[in-house]
């Protein structure tokens, strides 16, 4: 079976009232919020780790690391699990939202516009449209830009051998 329907699905979430999309096919899973444990030194956007199944997976404040604003936690904040890739580490990065909406079919994603954003641009891959809405599609690579998050699990690896 192809893909190509999968290349247009985005799951669709919510962080401060504005809606994100991300491709389907980065996506591992979605888990609840679930304790987080600190880590220190670490940049106030990546709260801590949790642990999934045995595994340390950092996590990232998506609403910190926009906005400059901590998560509020509630019943509906969720976890998305993707696979993020440095050179050639593959690790698994959680990223915190307020809540997950949707997958939806976006046949039609539009360049970033150069003004307008209070995102940076290299976080945005493009602007999709829902109905009569707009979904602002993350480059979720850049997003996790994740150089200190392979440093950090690599001593972490290093310290459990």
């Amino acid at each position: 079976m192809s893909s190509d329907k999968e290349d247009n699905q985005y799951l669709i979430f919510l962080l401060e009232k504005e809606a994100f999309g991300l491709p389907i096919l980065k996506i591992k899973e979605i888990i609840e919020h679930t304790e987080i444990t600190r880590v220190p030194m670490m940049p106030k956007f990546i709260p801590g780790v949790i642990n999934l199944r045995g595994n340390v997976v950092p996590v990232v404040d998506l609403n910190s690391r926009f906005y400059n604003i901590p998560t509020k936690i509630n019943r509906k904040t969720c976890i998305i699990i993707l696979e993020s890739e440095l050179e050639d580490t593959k690790i698994d990065v959680g990223v915190l939202v307020d809540i997950v909406n949707e997958v939806v079919e976006i046949n039609q994603v539009e360049d970033a516009p150069t003004f307008g954003s209070t995102l940076k641009l290299e976080f945005v891959e493009g602007i999709g449209k829902i109905d009569e809405k707009f979904v602002v599609i993350l480059n979720i690579d850049t997003v996790l830009d994740i150089r200190e998050l392979t440093e950090w699990t690599e001593q972490e690896k290093a310290l459990s051998e």
